[in-house]
């Protein structure tokens, strides 16, 4: 087994703490399924949300499907003027059989524009 990190991302419509949990969990489950991964698999995950973002923590939501006993972090990304907004970020942190040229990347609605090469 390996540890890798994976990336994924998505972009919220507006900055309400259901909508922020909605699309949080939405992340992370698919990047567990695209992956073929489990939450035992998870070392950490940390999130990271646009300035612009402020009704609660991407970790909350992941605590409520489960992730409780993972290491979680929240982080806020630099606050660069061109910055598509309200975006949740996150890297996680497994382990895995998994090729590092075979993990995949998760970019979600309009967070596809960050990685168009790679997006869903």
């Amino acid at each position: 087994m390996a540890v890798r990190a994976i990336r994924g991302a998505t972009q919220l419509e507006v900055d309400e703490k259901e909508h922020l949990y909605e699309r949080t969990r939405e992340l992370v489950a698919k990047v567990l399924e695209v992956n073929g991964l489990s939450t035992d698999d998870l070392i950490s995950v940390i999130f990271t949300s646009t300035p612009d973002l402020v009704s609660d923590f991407p970790a909350a939501a992941a605590r409520e499907m489960g992730l409780g006993s993972v290491p979680l972090m929240c982080a806020v990304e630099i606050a660069v003027p061109t910055a598509l907004p309200r975006v949740v970020r996150l890297m996680a942190h497994v382990e895995t059989a998994i090729a590092r040229d075979d993990v995949r990347h998760v970019y979600l609605h309009g967070a596809t524009a960050l990685r168009k090469d790679i997006a869903q």
